[in-house]
């Protein structure tokens, strides 16, 4: 048994460890700050859907578990070292390398046992080395597309990030994610044709609800 005073030596690291990973609640998804989206989700709102996505998969052949670790860890290091992003234009060997720093320093922080686990559940996402980190990376995918899909909803404002969407293009294979891929997609096709078709009233009527001058104009049957 552990004596008091390292025990409460341990309490003390693993308080700093938790008040270390709150910043992921202050630190907002890059590329939604870089597309100017109004109160950009943070990059803790981005890992809890992921775990919830972890969370409702019904592939009985999947560890739902290790899905749920992996999604909570995977992002971890962000805490630190920021949401480095691709057009923040540092190497995928430089930003390995600062994430990797700052997972040891985390996982110092925490006992033996734990300390291993996130660290190994970190590295297995970061080199994709199990069926689950790459199921997982893929509701990494999904989670960013939902979202970019939701930001156009509330701004009114469809396609306009488009480039999210093409990015992952040929990256999901796992059936349960390209069900809900699809379901995405005709969701968004609907948005789209509803935001056109307001936009086309729009044009027709004009703000105090006459009919344009085009349309009086147009020559019609009598």
């Amino acid at each position: 048994m552990a004596a008091p005073q390292e025990k409460a030596a341990g309490m003390s690291n693993m308080l700093k460890f938790l008040k270390i990973i709150g910043q992921l609640k202050r630190v907002p998804r890059t590329g939604w700050v870089y597309r100017k989206v109004k109160e950009p989700e943070s990059v803790s709102d981005h890992m809890y859907r992921m775990a919830v996505m972890s969370l409702t998969i019904t592939d009985p052949a999947v560890d739902k578990d290790r899905c749920i670790k992996l999604a909570l860890v995977h992002d971890m290091a962000e805490s630190i070292v920021g949401d480095i992003a691709p057009s923040d234009n540092v190497s995928k060997e430089e930003k390995h390398r600062r994430e990797k720093e700052a997972m040891r320093h985390l996982t110092s922080l925490l006992p033996e046992g734990l300390k291993k686990e996130i660290y190994s559940l970190w590295e297995e996402y970061e080199f994709q080395s199990s069926s689950e980190a790459r199921l997982v990376k893929q509701f990494d995918l999904l989670e960013m597309i939902l979202q970019a899909h939701e930001y156009e909803e509330l701004e009114g404002t469809p396609g306009r990030l488009q480039e999210f969407f093409d990015s992952t293009a040929g990256r999901f294979q796992h059936q349960d994610v390209l069900q809900l891929i699809s379901s995405l997609d005709e969701e968004r096709g609907r948005h789209t044709a509803k935001e056109e078709d307001e936009e086309e009233g729009k044009n027709k009527t004009g703000a105090d609800g006459s009919v344009s001058e085009t349309l009086l104009t147009t020559p019609h049957d009598s």
